[in-house]
């Protein structure tokens, strides 16, 4: 699974997408909103480290989630 911060302009919000091997979109949601639904994604319970990868992202790279 990947994992990209996007930039938001003006009052568009920052967001969090969630990709696949393929790179197929999976999830989208707001950087500033707390988490909702990760087992479907196979995050389940591992929010506080999720939390802590996307306070570490830069803008606009993609990298490989590793939690």
């Amino acid at each position: 699974m990947y994992i990209i911060k996007v930039k938001g302009k003006a009052k568009i919000p920052d967001y969090i997408q969630l990709r696949d091997e393929a790179f197929v979109l999976i999830a989208y949601f707001r950087a500033d909103r707390p988490l909702k639904d990760l087992h479907r994604y196979g995050l389940e319970g591992k929010e506080t480290e999720l939390a802590g990868v996307i306070e570490g992202l830069e803008f606009g790279k993609l990298q490989k989630l590793e939690i």
